[in-house]
């Protein structure tokens, strides 16, 4: 989510892809780089790589180089070329059910998103209430089922004035409170207090412990997911040939700095032994306004965390379903039930349907004693299902540059193969890191840990969509063409 937490963290949705017409405004290059950053960047990532001191630098390089930057150009030539997302994409190079395996994975992800995001917010609540409260199971669950009701409620309203949250969020929630961090951080260091983890150049990289010591890398692909988001927008460019990969580029640094400086900051002040997955920014935040004697400011710093992510939450929480529903609609893929509108043109039971099955996950909240470890659980979960997406785009990309080559695209990638063969591998190691539990995990049993993450990716990435194609029925097309 985004990051604006969207995402992410976040989990982030992908947009209706609405071609360039000769009204439309023209972007520059510095203002979709700006775009870019809002919809990746975020805080809530940073604990999660804080564990690792200065090999943060490292870890957050590498899934940049390997997994950002393909995405970023990839998505990019197929928004150019081809309205409708990344169902369009895929349906197109590959079938229409692998499309809507697709545009699934990117809204089932979602189902284990926001319980890890609003598991951060009820952290963060938790610093203003009581900071014991953060690594109380049963609170973060009942924090998680009220705030996403709340969220399903605003939502079905078809509330307009939530379109232009995100940009706020990345300002109130990110970049605010981030420089606040950092400088302080900076300033603490400068008055010769000891930085808690090393910052000699013996530790950029991680050490090496066996493979669990780098399986948090695993979730930097997440952070970074969403990308072709903002490729829809290449066609607003004057030369998107010569502009769209310079603002990648200078999207990708901004992006980089946003991630990387936060983590060092917390680094710095909070163990790696005691930083917490879900409360790590704000037991920073804590030490470093108990240090400077400015202690009042906790809450303000947990206000601005918690409205970000909200703001967030209430912004995306239909895209992903709209999609869903659309595609469902004129193809025939759901059922009727979950095709219905409320009065105000909201896809209403999927929404429910989803709070019902996200319910039962924060429920494992307060029957799973560490809470960092469920949340660990269900990021990894939301990237195993998103990594889908990404596979399935980079074969997509491919095989249009051989079966559709001279389909007008706005913008091409040089070296399209060896990026997307980058993005292939990349993503493929992603998914078997994924099922290893990483160092921090503690000495529960491997193969339970393998058997959630497995269980979790087949059921929800492979079997559910497997069982709506199935069983889908030329009735359940409501709109639009004739099934396939």
């Amino acid at each position: 989510m985004a990051s604006m937490d969207v995402p992410a963290d976040v989990p982030k949705p992908a947009a209706r892809t609405v071609a360039r017409s000769a009204s439309s405004p023209t972007l520059t290059w510095l203002t979709l780089a700006f775009m870019t950053t809002a919809s990746v960047a975020s805080l809530r990532a940073a604990p999660t790589m804080a564990v690792y001191g200065l090999a943060c630098v490292f870890l957050y390089l590498v899934p940049a180089i390997v997994f950002l930057l393909p995405t970023a150009l990839v998505s990019a030539e197929l928004a150019s070329g081809w309205n409708g997302g990344v169902y369009r994409w895929v349906s197109e190079g590959l079938s229409k059910p692998l499309g809507f395996l697709a545009v699934w994975c990117q809204f089932a992800m979602t189902i284990f998103y926001y319980p890890s995001l609003l598991a951060f917010v009820a952290s963060t609540i938790a610093y203003v209430i009581d900071p014991a409260l953060a690594s109380n199971g049963l609170y973060t669950a009942i924090v998680i089922m009220v705030l996403y009701w709340t969220g399903v409620w605003v939502s079905s309203r078809g509330t307009k004035a939530l379109a232009g949250l995100s940009s706020w969020g990345l300002i109130i929630g990110t970049l605010v409170p981030g420089t606040i961090l950092v400088v302080l951080g900076m300033v603490f260091l400068a008055q010769g207090n000891p930085s808690a983890a090393p910052m000699t150049s013996s530790h950029l990289l991680p050490a090496w412990t066996g493979l669990a010591s780098l399986v948090l890398i695993v979730n930097n692909f997440l952070s970074y997911s969403g990308m072709e988001m903002n490729a829809v927008h290449v066609s607003s460019l004057k030369d998107p040939a010569k502009e769209y990969p310079k603002s990648m580029f200078l999207a990708m640094g901004l992006v980089l700095l946003i991630f990387i400086l936060p983590a060092l900051a917390i680094s710095w002040v909070v163990p790696s032994d005691q930083t917490s997955l879900t409360a790590g920014v704000m037991q920073a935040f804590n030490a470093f306004f108990s240090y400077f004697h400015i202690g009042w400011m906790t809450p303000i710093a947990a206000v601005m965390l918690i409205s970000a992510s909200l703001a967030g939450m209430l912004t995306w929480l239909a895209g992903p379903s709209k999609g869903l529903l659309e595609i469902s609609r004129s193809e025939g893929y759901l059922p009727p039930f979950l095709q219905k509108l409320n009065k105000f043109g909201v896809q209403q039971n999927i929404l429910v349907t989803q709070g019902v099955v996200t319910t039962a996950i924060a429920l494992m909240y307060a029957l799973i004693p560490n809470v960092s470890n469920v949340y660990w659980i269900f990021s990894t979960i939301t990237t195993q299902v998103y990594l889908i997406v990404y596979l399935l785009m980079f074969v997509a990309a491919m095989r249009l540059r051989k079966t559709q080559p001279d389909h007008p695209r706005g913008y091409r990638v040089p070296a399209l193969g060896l990026l997307c063969t980058v993005g292939l591998l990349s993503s493929l190691a992603a998914l078997a890191i994924g099922f290893v539990p990483p160092s921090q995990f503690g000495g529960g049993s491997v193969w339970s840990y393998v058997a959630i993450i497995g269980s979790g990716l087949v059921i929800l990435g492979l079997l559910i969509p497997y069982a709506f194609l199935k069983l889908r029925k030329p009735s359940w097309r409501t709109e639009g063409g004739e099934a396939s």
